[in-house]
């Protein structure tokens, strides 16, 4: 393994069970842009690649086609066909010959890597049934070859390749969909790049752009992390100025409609139903606004958390790409203007409120850390979300982070982001009482109800703290 590649330890112990298999394989790799699927293939496996292509960016078919034989040519040398194919089947039929051509040493893998597939599925090129073809028709009878589908439009992924319902279905032998850096992951990274930062300080970088290492990538050694935000999203020529519309057009065909429906839960930190979504973004009712939906959904941009004892109708939907949501509150408008800074957008009271819902939506995607910390790993567990409207007799109360466990306790979760030791005062505990007695009283659970506290620093144990809290989480849980 190349020690260039920091995490991903399950992906690669995966790409190399892969490799040993001995049997044709077709590994689908996706997962959303700039995340490092590339890299990671690229990185670990290029002693047995034997041939990559990518796909480019609204490119019409002829022209995909001419990358695709300069690729070849470039690859065979020109010892086998020299003359450019006019199609995709003939073009696959090149590649076909070649592999077949190869003389691989006993149990030496050929892998052939193709990037960004969803860009090379042009109106009316044909690319997805030459691949069937060559697929069933040739490279699943080679032992010697690996075939690698990459690509980061997630829903089409699934559409064409996972769920394929033509010649491709269940063709695929293997899957990785490869997840955004987590805080340890960063962490990991940081301390390989020579960064020093403390926790605190990586979970402010990781509110404004999240764990993609392509952004993580920009980051310099030696500045402050105000410095650093202040260069990579709000200098004119910085990496993520101006990288919002161009990740979403990149993605997604009309990517109008999901910048509306991202724009509508931008304007609702805690979520909205469907029904409110549709009607807030715009967008009329039926297919469009479902297909950007599923998009969203499958590319990770957006999260369905169903409420509990909630009916399915009710499920609630997140914006949860972090990036995103830095970028809607901050960056529009402000990057490049003259005497704006993240210093003082950053000292301005809004930015509390803020960190307070990026804070949570950090602990939304780092939940195998916070049951971890819990000692409940191995208990059946059900991450949801808890709203009441009130009535006479009750006041409305909300929980955007419930742990449900199968053993009869049940996790009201409240989450603090400071810059120092949490301090629950007689008001706030108060408050939490009424959260409690209201959730026990409207669902008329039978299970125990715990509250736990979700801080950066741990809190001051107090009369309060002590009398209200049975489980806290801290920071340096999540990096775990």
């Amino acid at each position: 393994m190349s020690k260039t590649i920091i995490g991903r330890e399950h992906e690669i112990q995966y790409l190399n069970k892969i490799l040993l298999s001995g049997k044709p394989e077709f590994l689908v790799v996706y997962g959303r842009r700039r995340v490092g699927k590339t890299f990671l293939i690229y990185e670990h496996l290029k002693n047995d690649m034997v041939f990559s292509f990518s796909g480019s960016y609204n490119v019409p078919a002829k022209v995909q086609i001419s990358h695709f034989f300069s690729e070849y040519l470039r690859t065979t040398r020109g010892q086998h066909q020299t003359t450019p194919p006019e199609d995709w089947n003939k073009a696959f039929s090149y590649l076909t010959d070649f592999l077949n051509s190869l003389n691989m040493p006993s149990g030496q893998r050929a892998v052939v890597f193709i990037d960004e597939l969803p860009w090379l599925d042009t109106p009316k090129s044909g690319f997805v049934p030459a691949l069937e073809y060559f697929w069933n028709q040739h490279a699943s009878k080679m032992n010697h070859v690996v075939l690698i589908a990459c690509g980061s439009v997630a829903s089409w992924m699934e559409k064409k390749l996972l769920k394929a319902k033509g010649g491709l279905y269940n063709r695929v032998t293997a899957r990785i969909k490869l997840e955004p850096f987590s805080l340890g992951e960063t962490a990991g990274y940081c301390q390989q790049r020579g960064l020093k930062l403390s926790h605190y300080q990586i979970i402010q970088l990781y509110m404004a752009m999240g764990g993609i290492p392509f952004y993580l990538n920009a980051i310099e050694p030696g500045k402050s992390v105000v410095q650093l935000i202040d260069e990579i999203c709000f200098s004119p020529t910085g990496l993520l100025a101006d990288e919002y519309e161009k990740m979403y057009y990149s993605l997604f065909k009309n990517a109008g409609n999901h910048l509306a429906i991202i724009e509508a839960l931008a304007k609702h930190p805690y979520g909205m139903i469907r029904g409110d979504l549709m009607k807030t973004s715009g967008l009329p009712p039926g297919g469009t606004f479902a297909r950007a939906m599923e998009d969203l959904l499958d590319s990770g941009f957006i999260i369905k958390l169903h409420p509990f004892q909630k009916k399915e109708k009710e499920s609630m939907y997140r914006l949860i790409d972090l990036y995103s949501l830095f970028y809607l509150r901050f960056i529009r408008g402000n990057a490049g203007r003259a005497g704006v800074s993240w210093q003082l957008l950053s000292a301005d009271s809004s930015y509390t409120v803020w960190s307070g819902y990026a804070y949570e939506n950090i602990c939304l995607l780092h939940t195998k850390q916070i049951l971890k910390k819990l000692g409940i790993s191995g208990t059946l567990t059900h991450i949801s979300s808890w709203y009441f409207k009130g009535t006479d007799e009750l006041p409305g109360a909300q929980v955007d982070l419930l742990i449900d466990r199968k053993d009869g306790v049940i996790h009201l979760c409240e989450v603090k982001f400071s810059n120092k030791e949490f301090v629950l005062t007689r008001e706030y505990a108060g408050r939490l009482r009424q959260k409690s007695s209201v959730f026990e009283s409207a669902t008329q659970t039978k299970k125990t109800v715990f509250q736990t506290l979700i801080t950066t620093y741990p809190a001051i144990q107090n009369m309060h703290y002590l009398e209200n809290i049975q489980t806290e989480v801290c920071m340096d849980d999540l990096f775990d």
